[in-house]
């Protein structure tokens, strides 16, 4: 029996009507479905919740919502390699592979096992303070260094595999995934790089400088960022969605995870296809 545990966003207008598809499409096949406990509660089916869903076993896992839900679901399985899909009912979906008009053949194809699954790099954020360094999270799409509010801009040295390549005044700088290249680092000016490359982009955000471009890197190459500010409104973000307050002189490291990120696919999307619906369809 294959058993999905899914995970709907609760502030998403249609996500009880698609968690209803679901079930309904489940009820009568060999498949298992799980929910945690609170969304459970929340929709409506409290015989589907479990308190124990991080550490339950199971085979994939359902999020429901944008990009945004996938990535935290991505995150929350990472660690006990379970791949995610993602169900779109957000704006742009580049990661979210089933669209709400394909619903149901898109279950029929992961109850009779045809997809595959993409293995995407995932990063690892660290901050040093001092001679003390502390693991922060993990990131699918980017680590995000800026100032927060109206804050003056920040001082930045910048390090690629050992080497101090660039020290500039900048609102920030974000080291993505070719994953995250269509998402923050994306509106700062960095380059669409196809998710099948294995790189790192370094983007800086709003530079006081004409010298300073995107830069694409080695996906094993290591990068720090040590913060020069007078002030202490700033913030390090993964994937947008955890943040952590840093103090000037703090010195960000970012590198690459011990393993990839598992994401469901299917063999009729076409990664070309899909940038060219999400952001060229009014061109």
């Amino acid at each position: 029996m294959l058993t999905i545990a899914v995970f709907p966003n609760v502030d998403k207008e249609n996500a009880s009507a698609v968690l209803k598809r679901i079930l309904d499409f489940c009820r009568d096949k060999e498949i298992r479905v799980l929910l945690p406990q609170d969304e459970a509660l929340f929709f409506g089916y409290p015989e589907y919740g479990t308190t124990e869903i991080d550490t339950v076993p199971f085979d994939m896992g359902l999020s429901i919502g944008g990009d945004g839900t996938l990535l935290g679901v991505c995150r929350r399985l990472y660690k006990r390699n379970i791949p995610a899909c993602g169900i779109n009912i957000g704006t742009f979906g580049f990661l979210a592979d089933i669209e709400l008009s394909e619903l149901e053949n898109k279950l029929e194809k992961i109850l009779q096992g045809k997809y595959k699954i993409a293995e995407r790099l995932m990063i690892s954020g660290f901050v040093r303070s001092g001679e003390t360094e502390r693991f922060l999270g993990h990131a699918i799409n980017d680590v995000v260094i800026t100032k927060g509010g109206v804050a003056r801009m920040l001082q930045l040295g910048l390090s690629v595999g050992g080497c101090r390549v660039a020290d500039y005044k900048a609102d920030g700088v974000i080291v993505s995934t070719a994953t995250g290249s269509t998402a923050y680092s994306l509106s700062a000016g960095g380059p669409i790089v196809n998710p099948k490359v294995q790189a790192l982009l370094i983007t800086p955000i709003c530079p006081h400088t004409f010298n300073v471009r995107p830069m694409i890197i080695a996906e094993d190459d290591e990068v720090h960022v040590h913060i020069a500010a007078v002030h202490q409104d700033i913030l390090l973000t993964f994937d947008g969605q955890e943040s952590f307050r840093l103090l000037p002189g703090d010195e960000v490291i970012v590198r690459r995870a011990s393993a990839p990120v598992r994401i469901v696919k299917f063999d009729d999307k076409n990664y070309y296809h899909t940038l060219k619906n999400k952001l060229w369809r009014n061109g």
